[in-house]
């Protein structure tokens, strides 16, 4: 982080509500061409207490909030810990994980990746790629100089179609594809953090994880917006990957 912006871990990114900040109103007048539904959204969007927060801390977005209120209930960020952000853009997730880890230029311990162009950080090696293409998994181990991770986020979200159940599917693939990952790079204590639709995760992905990690459950933080369905996975003490057992000689 530098120094002219506040960190995430100063007192207003503290993750309490919206830290009781209040500001001015922002109304948005209709434009030719825009759909009143987008209007509404944009009005909200300016007014949002989060949104104006990031502006005055300096984080890349109000997502970064989210992380922190999950970080101060469970407690899983600390100084020189190794960290993979699936689907960073535009960085608010990777920024608090570089400030809390205290990664930078000549020890960098947080990587990126999204398909979706982001501005350089400090601290963080971002990718400019696809998670879901065959070798971004080895793109980030590479990122990552043979070490393995202590933590593995996602935040990623797949375009929503308006259908409940195919938007929920969509997710939980996706969920699915991170926490595959998450089983190869997690060092043993590690911890696993992904979006997911309310509702419920799959069972027989939530019994999988059950397998794997020690505690799992489910959080909403505050700063994710009421009328949101999403809600995170929250995934800790990964047990680590069993050894293959050879084959006994016939």
């Amino acid at each position: 982080m530098n120094g002219k912006s506040k960190g995430p871990s100063s007192g207003r990114g503290s993750g309490r509500g919206s830290g009781g900040y209040r500001g001015l109103s922002v109304r948005v007048k209709s434009a030719r061409g825009r759909k009143i539904s987008s209007t509404r959204w944009l009005q909200r969007h300016l007014n949002d207490p989060y949104v104006q927060r990031s502006k005055i801390d300096g984080m890349r977005s109000r997502a970064a909030y989210k992380l922190l209120e999950i970080d101060e209930k469970y407690n899983l960020l600390r100084k020189g810990q190794r960290i993979v952000d699936l689907g960073a853009a535009p960085g608010g997730w990777s920024q608090v994980a570089a400030d809390k880890v205290g990664s930078h230029i000549d020890d960098i311990r947080v990587v990126g990746i999204d398909y979706l162009a982001m501005e350089p950080l400090p601290g963080v090696t971002l990718l400019e790629k696809d998670f879901l293409d065959d070798d971004a998994p080895d793109l980030l181990r590479e990122a990552l100089g043979g070490h393995k991770a202590d933590i593995v986020l996602s935040d990623m979200a797949a375009p929503t179609t308006g259908h409940k159940q195919t938007d929920h599917m969509r997710i939980i693939q996706l969920c699915e594809v991170a926490v595959e990952f998450a089983r190869e790079v997690l060092n043993p204590g590690g911890t696993f953090i992904a979006k997911v639709f309310q509702g419920g995760t799959e069972h027989t992905l939530l019994n999988e994880m059950k397998r794997d990690f020690r505690l799992v459950g489910h959080y909403k933080p505050p700063a994710s917006r009421k009328d949101s369905a999403e809600t995170y996975l929250i995934a800790r003490d990964f047990r680590g990957v069993a050894p293959k057992l050879e084959a006994e000689p016939q």
